[in-house]
């Protein structure tokens, strides 16, 4: 049997899977595929090298530096977060923190990273065979939130956040084999989506990105259907959705260590939910 996992990412949200992904590894709880969108796409790579921890660094100490997201960063270089700091001088091989890149190629679960053609608005799914040793631009292309950061460059392709093109990639872990899918979802599971602010960024792109702000002002219905889908797989038994009751304050872009540190106890002992479903 294949099982696959999804995170959804969030941006700082994204600290409720890295408690669950965390409580995974204490309890050596493996799926055979991972896919991420936006951050849940580092999430999933540190947890697939098996660096336990790592993540919770990221969002808790990194993540309050002026160099990691700040108005500073946006108006330096027209991104509140700084890809090239986040996933370079802290992850590469000589970083503060490096990421385990050999052990993310030597582990046999596969990884899929979603992110969005800004000039198609299609969905693009890389995988292992685009990431290498200091070359971490899959992550940020997946991370590239539109107008909050500018659209990241991969091999000559502007890139923007996974959601806009695949948020809740369901249908895309079955397509791969999966027969059964753990979702992890940073917002209540039964939080509807609206798209208000969705369309105000829509705008702010629409005019060099037409295609990419169209998927952006369609992403909360498409957000809102996949996570429909994904609870009818759960009544099924083919699929386990673990999400927070509560957010405790945390937002996308919010930044408060107390909010985040509750908010990741409460994914790491909502992991516990994974075991009777795995076994």
């Amino acid at each position: 049997m294949k099982i696959g996992i999804i995170d959804v990412g969030g941006g700082f949200r994204g600290i409720y899977a890295c408690g669950v992904l965390d409580y995974c590894l204490d309890r050596n709880i493996r799926f055979d595929l991972g896919i991420g969108v936006s951050a849940g796409s580092a999430n999933l790579a540190s947890f697939i090298a098996g660096q336990r921890g790592r993540n919770f660094i990221f969002y808790t100490e990194y993540g309050l530096r002026k160099q990691y997201a700040s108005v500073r960063n946006f108006i330096m270089k027209r991104s509140f977060i700084d890809m090239d700091y986040v996933y370079g001088t802290l992850s590469n091989h000589d970083g503060e923190n490096p990421f385990d890149y050999d052990a993310l190629q030597k582990n046999p679960t596969e990884f899929i990273v979603v992110a969005t053609n800004a000039e198609t608005g299609e969905a693009k799914y890389f995988d292992k065979r685009d990431i290498r040793q200091d070359d971490y631009d899959t992550f940020k292309a997946s991370s590239s939130i539109p107008f909050v950061c500018k659209p990241y460059f991969v091999q000559g392709t502007p890139y923007y956040d996974g959601a806009l093109g695949d948020p809740v990639p369901v249908e895309k872990a079955f397509a791969s084999g999966c027969d059964r899918v753990v979702v992890l979802l940073t917002k209540p599971e039964n939080v509807i989506r609206t798209p208000e602010r969705d369309e105000k960024f829509a705008a702010l792109i629409r005019k060099r990105y037409p295609n990419a702000a169209e998927k952006l002002r369609q992403r909360a219905n498409r957000y809102n259907e996949s996570v429909a889908l994904a609870q009818k797989y759960a009544r099924q038994g083919k699929a386990l959705i673990v999400a927070p009751d509560d957010t405790c304050g945390v937002s996308t872009l919010s930044r408060k260590p107390a909010d985040m540190k509750r908010l990741y106890e409460k994914g790491y002992a909502d992991g516990e939910k994974i075991k009777s479903f795995m076994y």
